[in-house]
């Protein structure tokens, strides 16, 4: 095939890329810049630039005529889906499952033991030099809930094993069972949430999840309880949130927000009992070699005509 392949990082420092000078190949570096590399129509596999926003990924689309794969290096595809009309029919679009969980997973533990032992509390305490002693929430025996059982959702639980945690529970769009035991249908939610001591959200973006997170669900939620989002921002309801947690009913743990960036001056800034990260689940030294490992698959698969890996929908 003669073809152009855009990636977001350099052909020259991903191993395993098919021998353009076999396979006719043209491998174009894109980042998002305002230059194309090449004439989007001449594209037939782009890889979506990593954390550039929707306007970014969604831009070159509807020059795109030629493209047959569009590959995120996100879990998530939110950024991508408005763009889809813009595609010819038979794109296959496939996210990066199997990149992001281990790095997404350590976060979520990190947000989970930071909050639960007082950790920021602790770092105001060295910063103005007082020995803030005393009693602090355990993960140990504590009941979890996990919202948005697919991959990363696994890869959390995974981690929880170790902490002794009295149950974990999780829900998913669909019931199923798992190597881990059930997995209960967002329908279950209501009877789920007054028994968890902590929320995990790893849902992804879609209509039936956006605002998921609202009044309702959180007044379910159980006095003391902790929210931690590692999914979207628009999948909670920022003023319900708001509300809840400057009542010092419940706690929350954010690495994702609405709006996003969170701009200077918000409220959930120095909202008691939240603790914000800014969406650096998956931007660890994780990522690349991942990124890499994955592109190179697809890539050889696509020229084998093989079956590409982690197809979520083919444009009609």
């Amino acid at each position: 095939m003669t073809a152009d392949v855009w990636l977001p990082i350099p052909a020259g420092e991903i191993g395993g890329l098919p021998d353009p000078s076999v396979t006719g190949l043209d491998y174009r570096f894109w980042d998002g810049g305002p230059d194309y590399p090449a004439d989007p129509a001449d594209c037939a596999f782009y890889a979506v630039p990593y954390m550039k926003g929707m306007e970014v990924a969604i831009r070159p689309l509807a020059a795109m005529t030629s493209v047959r794969v569009v590959q995120t290096l996100s879990a998530g595809i939110d950024h991508v889906e408005p763009g889809l009309a813009l595609l010819p029919a038979g794109v296959r679009l496939c996210n990066a499952k199997g990149v992001h969980e281990a790095s997404t997973a350590e976060l979520t533990l990190a947000l989970v033991l930071a909050s639960l032992r007082g950790i920021p509390g602790f770092v105001r305490g060295q910063e103005s030099e007082e020995w803030r002693a005393g009693f602090y929430p355990a993960l140990a025996d504590k009941s979890v809930l996990i919202v948005g059982y697919g991959s990363i959702g696994a890869a959390i639980e995974d981690r929880l094993a170790p902490f002794e945690c009295a149950r974990v529970a999780r829900v998913a769009r669909s019931a199923r069972t798992t190597e881990r035991g059930e997995v209960r249908a967002l329908t279950d939610l209501p009877a789920l949430l007054p028994d968890a001591d902590v929320v995990i959200l790893s849902t992804p973006l879609t209509e039936e999840t956006k605002g998921l997170v609202g009044a309702d669900f959180l007044s379910r939620m159980k006095d003391g309880a902790l929210l931690v989002n590692v999914a979207r921002g628009p999948v909670v309801d920022t003023k319900a949130l708001l509300a809840e947690v400057e009542s010092g009913r419940i706690t929350a743990a954010l690495d994702v927000t609405d709006p996003e960036p969170l701009p200077a001056g918000h409220p959930l800034w120095h909202a008691p009992g939240v603790l914000i990260s800014p969406h650096v689940g998956g931007s660890t030294s994780a990522f690349m070699p991942r990124a890499k490992r994955l592109l190179a698959a697809q890539i050889t698969r696509f020229v084998a005509g093989e079956e590409l890996r982690n197809v979520v929908l083919t444009t009609g």
